[in-house]
């Protein structure tokens, strides 16, 4: 087998592992991840870390709605550097002018603020990191989920703008003392095996069952020096999609090599474990991974591309199945038209994109494949989009753009988009195999609840270079290639940066005017939690798992996304359309009951909780909404996630758990408690939720003995109790859901309110 995984804790020493007895906490403090942890916290706590990071990063889609955090918390100047890319909103195709309202607004905050500022097309964000802002025994924290940087020795962590926020007006990262899992690597990957190859068995491997959830990955083993620096990156970016918190690398004389030729020689030193011990391990024998196919829609519904096409109708069948029972609003995938006569598999679109697909070996190797061949002249159609202007020129010097474009594709700009729907969206009914981060529902562009669907699988570069010299018949790498590809030196210009990158940090203008285009708005007010709370349950999802991209839509969202109002009208827009106009509703409700006017649904719940002979101050009740899903927040570190429903409405979400720990902490900021049950059978949509005493949950989730705290559902007119917790929280996190939000909580520390 290629990969293993062992649920009992091993000790590492000099490359040999043995089961461990019993909990060592002194060699835990041995692994790469607590030695960093270390050094960036504040206090001698064993269980938990207060931590300061070294550099902040955000992308157009973010950074305004963290400054406008900041600054309603009281921000002066940023106190470490904060990198604002370009790289998600960059073309400016959506909403006039207001994309580069936003971009002009970030260049105003470098200049205020004292802040680096990436303009449009450069670098995509995670490339700049790893270029410029990477290290070796840094920490960094960005507002985007693929905040990955463990491969060049930096621990990164995506997380939503709070805290980001946090950091910028002086706070810590809190963070309960993590698990560490030991991923050891072996062997060679063959020849055709990509790095894609590795994260997406890598992540088939572990998610479905949670194995990593919330731990740091820890890659140590001799199969790392078979691996150059960008292989090593692009396994490590991929590393968000089995929900680990963040990862670290051993590094070697190949990372020290990778930031001579960035030109920051300083910024390495040797990372290496000795002896340590980890939570688990997961067994990664790399010459026996094979070319993959994440099918749509999930990178973990993984399979050998060989397997793929000797069953292509019965995993098909499957996986279009599977996607159908996610879908709703009439639209449905067929996958198995994509079979044809010969029982091939036909593919309509092929991309090569981003932070994990266009990096500058990635590229190579593909312009290696498609040199002196065709893309061919029909519906099949490859683009291919650098992760860097510097990469750009690498490789229009070394001829691979023109190698590539000579085949017939197409070469970009460096950009997100076809990461999550605003570049090279198919056809309707088409299929696209992608060298990106996600292939989630409408990662692609489409839009279900207008009928429009197409479908994305998740490959590596090297086999979407194979498929189209077949024009468009699926194929994998290891079919046209018998050795591996050679990769011409990378000549790095930094100089294409410090012509066009503003570097303000340490450099602040306090009288330097803020640009704020038409757009771009201020925080609405929120209200502070209250005592007791009723809760009307406008959506629920029953579906497995529910993403970010669910609960707010990428795509041509992305434009309004410095309005939080406007943005807000989007939520659920695309897994359940009638979801704003019942939180609406809901909102209505609670105004006119504030005010004292008689609301005859609310008297109708409070009437039946007096029949049940449960106590009620209704004179106090706050009215909010809440909504159901099993297991929400998968994927995106996006904070508007969560902050589309509050500003809505919403006073907490249910759930049988969170699917990550960054969607359960944005909503914790956004001051929506995040309420867990194991009874969701009790609930149904349009039924009220009453919670008597919030503080009772408060108190329970911060351990205090007590009696459980008591909740109740009201269907139509019978009243059930029902069990919910809000988990575990530290005083911090109990203080921002009193408050009602970090926003609240902030200003209140500092006398702003």
């Amino acid at each position: 087998m290629s990969i293993t995984l062992h649920q009992h804790p091993v000790v590492y020493e000099a490359g040999a592992i043995r089961q461990a007895q019993e909990q060592d906490a002194v060699l835990k403090e041995q692994t790469l991840a607590y030695q960093i942890l270390k050094t960036h916290t504040i206090g001698e706590s064993k269980s938990s870390f207060s931590l300061r990071f070294d550099s902040l990063t955000s992308h157009d889609i973010t950074y305004v709605g963290i400054i406008q955090t900041a600054r309603a918390s009281g921000l002066k100047e940023f106190p470490m550097p904060y990198v604002m890319t370009n790289c998600h909103n960059s073309l400016c195709a959506v909403g006039g002018t207001i994309n580069e309202d936003d971009h002009l607004f970030a260049l105003s905050a470098a200049h205020k603020y004292g802040g680096i500022y990436v303009p449009p097309m450069l670098g995509v964000i995670h490339t700049y990191n790893r270029e410029m802002m990477s290290g070796c025994g840094r920490m960094i924290l960005g507002s985007d989920s693929h905040t990955r940087y463990g491969a060049l020795g930096t621990m990164a962590i995506g997380e939503g703008g709070g805290e980001l926020a946090k950091q910028l007006i002086g706070q810590r990262y809190e963070l309960k003392a993590p698990e560490v899992v030991l991923i050891h690597l072996t062997g060679k990957p063959r020849p055709g095996v990509g790095p894609h190859d590795v994260a997406l068995a890598l992540v088939g491997a572990v998610y479905e069952s949670g194995f990593v959830k919330n731990k740091i990955l820890e890659f140590v083993g001799e199969g790392i020096q078979n691996l150059s620096q960008e292989y090593r990156n692009g396994i490590d970016v991929m590393t968000t999609e089995t929900t680990c918190l963040s990862s670290i690398w051993e590094t070697d004389d190949v990372t020290k090599e990778y930031f001579h030729v960035h030109h920051r020689p300083d910024a390495y030193k040797e990372l290496r474990v000795e002896r340590a011990y980890y939570d688990a391990m997961v067994e990664v024998d790399l010459s026996q991974i094979v070319p993959m196919i994440a099918l749509p829609m999930h990178p973990s519904y993984v399979y050998p591309i060989a397997e793929l096409k000797a069953h292509p109708y019965d995993i098909l069948k499957a996986a279009q199945d599977k996607a159908n029972s996610q879908l709703s609003n009439g639209a449905h995938m067929n996958l198995v038209e994509k079979i044809d006569a010969q029982g091939r598999i036909r593919v309509d679109q092929g991309v090569i994109a981003g932070c994990s697909g266009g990096t500058y070996e990635n590229i190579v190797r593909a312009a290696h494949i498609l040199d002196g061949e065709s893309c061919g002249n029909g519906q099949y159609k490859l683009s291919v989009y650098p992760d860097s202007l510097p990469t750009y020129k690498a490789l229009v010097n070394n001829g691979a753009v023109s190698t590539i474009v000579t085949s017939g594709a197409l070469f970009r700009e460096a950009f997100c988009g076809p990461c999550f729907g605003a570049g090279d969206v198919p056809a309707n009914g088409e299929f696209s195999i992608r060298h990106a981060t996600r292939n989630f529902p409408n990662r692609e562009g489409s839009k279900p609840g207008e009928g429009q669907i197409s479908a994305v699988a998740l490959v590596d570069a090297m086999s979407i270079a194979a498929t189209s010299i077949n024009q468009g018949i699926l194929t994998g790498a290891d079919e046209v290639l018998q050795e591996d590809v050679q990769i011409p030196p990378y000549v790095f210009d930094d100089g294409i940066y410090q012509k066009r990158v503003y570097q303000g940090y340490g450099h602040p203008e306090p009288a330097y005017e803020l640009i704020q285009g038409p757009n771009i708005k201020d925080w609405p007010t929120m209200d502070a939690l209250g005592e007791s709370v009723l809760l009307r349950v406008d959506s629920y999802i029953d579906d497995p798992i529910t993403t970010t991209d669910e609960l707010i839509p990428s795509g041509e969202t992305s434009s309004y996304r410095s309005n939080p109002l406007r943005l807000a009208e989007f939520t659920l827009s695309r897994k359940d359309p009638a979801y704003v106009g019942c939180v609406k509703q809901t909102a209505a409700y609670a105004k006119l009951y504030r005010e004292g006017e008689t609301v005859e649904e609310v008297e109708r719940v409070l009437q039946a909780l007096q029949r049940a002979k449960i106590a009620t101050d209704i004179a106090n009740i706050q009215i909010a909404s809440t909504i159901f899903a099993n297991r929400p927040g998968d994927g995106s570190a996006r904070e508007q996630a969560a902050s589309c429903q509050r500003v809505l409405g919403a006073g907490g979400n249910i759930a049988l758990e969170y699917a990550t720990k960054r969607y359960r902490t944005n909503c914790i900021n956004w001051g929506i408690l995040p309420f867990v049950t194991a009874q969701a059978d009790l609930i149904a949509k349009g039924d009220w939720v009453y919670i008597p005493s919030t503080t009772q949950f408060l108190q329970a989730a911060l351990g205090a003995k007590g009696q459980e705290p008591l909740a109740y559902v009201i269907h139509q007119d019978t009243v059930t109790a029902i069990a919910l917790s809000l988990g575990t929280l530290n005083e911090k996190e109990a203080a921002i859901l009193r408050a009602g939000s970090l926003i609240n909580y902030n200003k209140q520390q500092s006398g702003l309110q």
